[in-house]
């Protein structure tokens, strides 16, 4: 049978153990016409990258299954059906890596192993403030001398 990777975002509304009796219902049915749930992953609460159905946030699973396509398409009809699940997207792939995904193994490392920066470098904007140098100043006072210069002569 062929392989097939499906990542599904269910809604933010529903909580996890929802999410999980989806999959689990998906689970049920591919077994339940000889294929396999080889590789199941919850990759947690994320936000979205755009509003979907008036959502920000969504719940992310990935599912590596051993199924026919004509049960897979049976799956995709009725999760597409479903108003909990908000995307659905499955490719065929030559073998299931059975090695946590990028997204799981970056969750972790993520945390604590962002680089120090280093102090902010003297700028324009030291305090909030746009403050002008003493050659500035002198610039905006020959302009506003011009301006009141130009003033008087219209009077």
């Amino acid at each position: 049978m062929p392989l097939y990777e499906t990542v599904l975002i269910a809604r933010n509304d529903i909580s996890q153990q929802q999410v999980d009796a989806i999959v689990d219902g998906i689970a049920a049915q591919i077994e339940a016409d000889g294929g396999s749930v080889q590789k199941r992953e919850y990759w947690g609460l994320r936000t979205l990258a755009y509003r979907i159905k008036k959502n920000r946030k969504g719940h992310y699973v990935l599912l590596g299954v051993d199924t026919k396509s004509e049960t897979l398409k049976e799956i995709e009809r009725q999760l597409s059906i479903n108003e909990d699940i908000l995307r659905l997207l499955t490719l065929r792939v030559d073998e299931i890596d059975e090695t946590p995904s990028p997204v799981l193994s970056r969750k972790g490392d993520d945390r604590g192993e962002r680089s120090f920066r280093g102090p902010k470098a003297a700028g324009r904007f030291e305090s909030g403030r746009n403050r002008r140098s003493s050659e500035d100043r002198e610039e905006y006072r020959a302009r506003d001398d011009r301006a009141a210069d130009a003033a008087n002569e219209g009077e």
